[in-house]
C-alpha cells in the first residue's frame, strides 16, 4: 500500500518535474549524475528561500541606509536652527545691551538738564523775591508821599486862613499876591507828588507783569520736569522689570541677592549717590522725591548686573551640540530603577571646548568617580557649577576664571554611555535644574 502510494507521488511529480540528467564528459569516460523529482524540488526551494532571504536583506540594508540619512538631516537641520536661535539671542542681548547704555546716557543727559533747571528756578526764585522786596519799598513810600501830601494840604489851608485873619498893615493886594504865590507852590509839589505817584504806580504795575512771567515761567518748568521724569521712570520700568524676572525664575530672592551685592560692592559716589536732604527739618519737594526714586532703581538696576555677570547665565558650550538628557529622574542604564540626574547632558564632537558660564574659584580639577574627569567652579552667592565627563582638564584648583574661560575638552570619561559635557548648577549645596538659569537668561541677554 506505501509503496503504491509512492509510486503514485513519483508519477505526479514527474509529470510537473520530469528526470533530469547532468552528463560529465572526460577523456577516458562519460558520467551522468540523476536529478530526481525531490532533488529539483528541494533545489527549487532551497533557491526561493535564498532569493526571499536576498530581497528582505536588501531591503533592511536601504530602510537602514535611508533612515540614518533622514536622521543626519533633521540633526542637521535641527543644528542649523539652534544656531539661528543662538545669533538671534545674540543679537538680541547686544541690543538689549545697547538700550541699557543708550538709557543711561538719556539719563545723564536729563539729569543735566534737571540741574540746570533747578538752578534757573532758583535763579527766578530769588529775583521774584527781590521784586516782592521792592514792591513793598515802593508802596511804602507811595503811602509817606500820600501822607506828605495831605500834610501839605492841610497846612496850605492852615495858611491860607491864617493870610485871611491877617489884619493891620497887609492890604487886600499883597494878600492876593501872598495867596496866589502859595497856591502855586503848593499846585506844583502836588503836580511832583503826583507824577512821583504814577511813576510808583507804574513800577508797581511793571514788577507784578514780571512776577506774572517768572510764574509762568516757573510752571512751564514744572510741566518740562513731570514729563522728564515720567520718561525716566518709564524707561527705568522697562529695564529692571526683565532683571526682577531673571533671578526669579532662577529660583533666587531679588532682595537678598541685592543685599549681598551691596555687602561686597565697594564702589562708592557717581551719578547714582541718592540726594541728601538737609536735618533742618525742611520738608523735601516732590521732584526731589521722584529723582531719589529714580536714583534708587538705577542703583537696583546696577546692582542687578553686577549680580548676573557673577552668576551661571550663560552656555557652557559654543560650538554645535545637542541636548540628550535633562535634569530629574530617569532609569538607570546600567542598574535598576531610576535614579536622580542631576544636571543636564550636551552631547557634542569629542574635544569639543567646554567654558565657564560665571566668574569663580576652580574647588576641583581631575578625576571623581563617576563624573570622570570633573571641574568644580565656585561662584558667589553660594552658586557652584560642575562640567563631568571631560576628556582633558585646563584649569587648576584654587585658580579664579572668568565666564567664557575655557576651563576643559568635552570627553567620555568615568560612568559616561558616549561623547558629552554634563553640566550641573548647585544653589546653597542642593543640585537645581541649569535650563532654568539658561532660559532666564534668555529675557535679558
Amino acid at each position: 500500500m506505501l509503496n503504491r502510494l509512492a509510486y503514485r507521488m513519483h508519477q505526479s511529480l514527474e509529470r510537473h518535474f520530469p528526470e533530469q540528467r547532468l552528463f560529465l564528459k572526460s577523456d577516458t569516460e562519460t558520467r551522468f549524475i540523476r536529478l530526481r523529482p525531490a532533488t529539483q524540488i528541494i533545489a527549487m526551494v532551497g533557491g526561493t528561500l535564498a532569493l526571499a532571504w536576498t530581497i528582505v536583506a536588501t531591503a533592511l540594508i536601504m530602510m537602514d541606509s535611508i533612515g540614518a540619512g533622514s536622521a543626519r538631516e533633521q540633526s542637521v537641520r535641527q543644528q542649523a536652527l539652534y544656531e539661528q536661535r543662538l545669533n538671534a539671542l545674540s543679537a538680541d542681548r547686544d541690543l538689549r545691551a545697547e538700550e541699557a547704555a543708550r538709557a543711561q546716557e538719556r539719563f545723564n543727559i536729563a539729569l543735566t538738564q534737571v540741574s540746570e533747571m533747578q538752578e534757573r528756578l532758583l535763579a527766578s526764585e530769588d529775583r521774584r523775591r527781590e521784586l516782592e522786596t521792592g514792591i513793598e519799598a515802593i508802596q511804602n513810600t507811595l503811602r509817606e508821599v500820600i501822607k506828605e501830601r495831605d500834610a501839605a494840604r492841610a497846612e496850605a489851608e492852615r495858611v491860607t486862613l491864617a493870610l485871611n485873619e491877617q489884619s493891620g498893615g497887609t492890604t487886600e493886594a499883597g494878600r492876593a499876591a501872598d495867596t496866589v504865590a502859595t497856591l502855586e507852590f503848593l499846585t506844583g509839589a502836588l503836580g511832583e507828588v503826583a507824577e512821583e505817584r504814577n511813576e510808583t504806580i507804574a513800577e508797581a504795575e511793571a514788577a507784578r507783569e514780571e512776577a506774572r512771567l517768572i510764574a509762568d515761567a516757573k510752571e512751564a518748568l514744572e510741566q518740562r520736569n513731570d514729563a522728564i521724569f515720567s520718561k525716566l521712570e518709564e524707561a527705568l520700568t522697562v529695564s529692571v522689570e526683565p532683571l526682577d524676572k531673571m533671578f526669579r525664575e532662577a529660583g533666587m530672592s531679588p532682595d537678598d541677592l541685592i543685599g549681598a551685592v551691596r555687602q561686597g560692592y565697594s564702589g562708592q559716589g557717581g551719578p547714582l549717590t541718592p540726594i541728601t536732604f538737609s536735618t533742618s527739618g525742611s520738608v523735601p519737594s516732590p521732584e526731589e522725591l521722584r529723582a531719589n526714586a529714580i536714583l534708587n532703581g538705577l542703583d537696583k538696576m546696577n546692582m542687578y548686573r553686577i549680580a548676573a555677570f557673577k552668576l551661571p547665565f550663560a552656555m557652557p558650550l559654543k560650538d554645535s551640540f545637542r541636548w540628550t538628557s535633562g535634569f530629574g529622574y530617569r532609569r538607570d542604564p546600567k542598574g535598576a530603577g531610576t535614579r536622580m540626574h542631576e544636571g543636564t547632558d550636551m552631547a557634542g564632537s569629542y574635544g569639543t571646548p567646554v567654558y565657564a558660564t560665571a566668574d569663580g574659584v576652580v574647588t576641583h580639577a581631575g578625576w571623581d568617580n563617576g563624573y570622570g574627569r570633573l571641574v568644580t567652579i565656585r561662584h558667589d552667592f553660594g552658586v557652584e557649577t560642575r562640567y563631568a565627563h571631560l576628556s582633558q582638564v585646563r584649569v587648576e584648583v584654587g585658580q579664579r576664571v572668568s565666564r567664557g574661560d575655557r576651563i576643559g575638552d568635552m570627553g567620555n570619561s568615568g560612568r559616561s554611555t558616549g561623547t558629552h559635557l554634563h553640566y550641573e548648577v548647585r544653589l546653597g549645596g542642593t543640585p537645581v535644574n541649569p535650563m532654568t538659569f539658561i532660559k532666564a537668561a534668555k529675557n535679558v541677554f
